[in-house]
């Protein structure tokens, strides 16, 4: 099955490079292009694709915004970001805004393909450099009133071994990963995933790790 994807850059040149590199993995079609977040989200409504891949620093609407936009109204295309810093100060607010991962501008064709690939088929996407970054922000947050604990009934709903998977996710760790870690069968962690984002009304893994953050279930540092 091909992979549809929008590019939204307000860069010309990297918008075209994107998608040269895109357009000649076998799976994956470039299907439109957006200039800015107002675009990508008429876009996006028309074309349906299966990943955005979204550029922060727009003018118009910045790709928060967007963000934040296409997941409230489209439960099938995911939001892949972009970003040039590895310590972009919008990494956090945009995961918040229900991005499924992030990664650096400078990334070679294979990671950016991988990256989509990973993304459209539901999982998380974070680059190490950018985790760290999320890492330290969620450590600032941390000690102030800016990050709001999630709802104690929430957390409560889950199983003791959910809540064990879910600390895990939040760490970074993959299914195959966590299955190791547990010693128990992947196909096992996956089900306790399907139902940590039930339970908790979440969108997909990068939302669980936002809220084992913020739930204080996992201590940054």
């Amino acid at each position: 099955m091909t992979i549809r994807v929008v590019i939204v850059d307000d860069q010309m040149m990297v918008r075209e490079g994107f998608s040269v590199l895109l357009n000649a993995m076998p799976d994956i079609e470039v299907v439109g292009e957006a200039v800015d977040g107002r675009d990508a989200i008429a876009k996006v409504a028309e074309l349906r694709p299966d990943v955005a891949l979204m550029d922060i620093r727009m003018p118009e609407l910045n790709g928060i915004e967007a963000t934040r936009e296409i997941v409230a109204s489209s439960a099938d295309t995911k939001v892949l970001v972009l970003t040039t810093f590895d310590l972009d100060e919008y990494v956090y607010e945009a995961l918040r805004a229900g991005a499924s991962g992030f990664l650096l501008k400078d990334a070679s064709a294979r990671q950016l393909a991988e990256g989509v690939r990973v993304v459209a088929a539901g999982e998380a996407l974070l680059a190490p450099a950018v985790t760290k970054r999320l890492i330290a922000e969620f450590t600032r947050l941390g000690s102030s009133s800016a990050l709001k604990p999630p709802a104690q009934d929430q957390i409560g709903d889950l199983t003791e071994r959910e809540t064990e998977v879910l600390v895990l996710i939040a760490q970074g760790l993959s299914n195959h990963e966590i299955a190791s870690h547990l010693v128990v069968a992947e196909s096992t962690i996956k089900t306790h995933v399907s139902r940590i984002l039930v339970k908790l009304g979440l969108r997909d893994r990068t939302q669980a790790a936002v809220f084992a953050y913020e739930a204080r279930l996992v201590t940054p540092g």
